[in-house]
């Protein structure tokens, strides 16, 4: 996020409602998002975000409510519904794009962008023939070929391995870098912790959280103590009174303490708490 301004927001939800066959899946969804920054869309399969990202971007109209963008601010897409040319290079596809955009100099753009996303090496190779990471990477260069305002990601990392996933949250660094808004949607709590500015927690239709991952989780604290990690081994976990204070100090003073923090549950934990799933189990 923009900090220090009192620039208006870039896109505004306001009070969506989406029903399919009767049934609301999309309930009063309400936020906003600031020019500049990377915000978050959470929640389980199935609980709308796709939906919504495609209210967000024209494609659909809600029953209720709407979804406003600044006028002047271009848009891109990267959903797994739109594909590529399999029969295409990765040159060739962007090159079909390039001429569709009205992309100026385009072999110097495209050859910036496929070294940007590393395919510099496969842009003769078939995009039928690219592994699932090369072929998200393809539909990245495709969305940054156009050099949009908003940048519309819907899950870019599902299915990538760890490298790949790396990869593409390090172009959404330098895009946001570049002043670039990006609107992410994930069901990776993990990624969305480290990458987003702020993020809404969507469940059963409804928003029932929005804020920066940090404010999510501290008011998400209920334990509210320190975990104490010592010299000699032991752990001990201290409330957050004045008389824990006055232990802590005499631990560090007798240079006891190795580690010190707070217990604030992470991102995951408050989103399992709030919709009642279980936790994933750590590999």
């Amino acid at each position: 996020m923009v900090k220090g301004t009192d620039a208006p927001p870039i896109l505004i939800a306001q009070d969506i409602v989406m029903s399919f066959h009767g049934k609301r899946c999309l309930d009063g969804i309400r936020f906003s998002v600031q020019r500049g920054e990377i915000f978050g869309l959470l929640g389980q399969t199935g609980a709308g975000k796709t939906t919504l990202i495609k209210i967000l971007t024209g494609q659909l109209p809600p029953d209720a409510g709407s979804a406003t963008r600044d006028s002047s601010a271009s848009i891109g897409i990267m959903m797994d519904a739109f594909g590529v040319y399999e029969r295409l290079s990765v040159y060739e596809n962007l090159k079909i794009y390039a001429a569709l955009y009205g992309t100026v100099h385009p072999k110097e753009k495209i050859t910036d962008i496929l070294e940007k996303v590393g395919l510099s090496e496969a842009k003769k190779t078939a995009a039928a023939k690219l592994s699932k990471g090369m072929q998200s990477r393809l539909r990245l260069a495709r969305v940054l070929l156009r050099d949009p305002d908003i940048l519309f990601l819907d899950e870019p990392t599902s299915g990538l391995d760890p490298a790949t996933a790396d990869c593409i949250r390090q172009i959404l660094y330098t895009e946001k870098k570049r002043g670039k808004t990006i609107f992410l949607v994930t069901h990776t709590m993990s990624e969305a912790e480290s990458l987003c500015d702020r993020i809404a927690l969507l469940c059963g239709g409804k928003i029932i959280e929005c804020g920066t991952p940090k404010e999510i989780c501290a008011r998400h604290n209920r334990q509210k103590s320190f975990a104490l990690h010592l010299s000699d081994g032991t752990d001990l976990c201290l409330p957050l009174t004045p008389d824990s204070a006055d232990r802590i100090a005499d631990l560090i003073r007798g240079r006891c303490v190795e580690t010190l923090h707070t217990t604030e549950p992470d991102l995951e934990t408050v989103f399992c708490d709030l919709t009642g799933e279980e936790r994933t189990p750590a590999p």
